[in-house]
């Protein structure tokens, strides 16, 4: 499920800008258990933001990584786990309503519990993928 696309209310390929109500967190959490993956994205073309809802399925994870160009905002909507933060992967619980910081250049890891765990990412959105000259060496 994505956000509904901005109405086109200027010239072409402009949108207005207003605020809406994009969706009901609480009725996705509340979805009965399905497999992990994106639940809803926003999807509005002119963003400077991306947002995620996001399930993982019970047991599962989303194994060790370090993401080094954006800090992360996460919001657990529903269920529980633990975070693995740093290089050692210290386990930080999750539950409803924690609100974690992963700043860019941080290891981590989330687990799902019994229960599974559903959460809002938030952050910078990243720039499209761009052609570029591939430069050469010589020996």
């Amino acid at each position: 499920m994505t956000s509904p696309s901005a109405r086109s209310t200027g010239p072409a390929g402009t949108t207005a800008a207003e605020p809406r109500v994009l969706c009901d967190t609480r009725t996705l959490a509340e979805t009965p258990p399905l497999p992990g993956g994106v639940l809803w994205k926003l999807a509005e073309s002119a963003r400077q933001l991306d947002a995620n809802v996001v399930r993982i399925a019970p047991g599962d994870r989303i194994t060790t990584h370090t993401e080094t160009q954006l800090d992360v905002l996460v919001l657990v909507m529903a269920g529980d786990g633990a975070l693995g933060a740093g290089p050692a992967g210290t386990l930080l619980p999750l539950t409803e309503g924690a609100l974690v910081w992963l700043p860019r250049g941080a290891t981590r890891s989330i687990s799902a519990g019994a229960a599974g765990l559903t959460y809002l990412t938030v952050h910078q959105r990243r720039p499209g993928m761009q052609i570029s000259t591939m430069t050469s060496t010589s020996a």
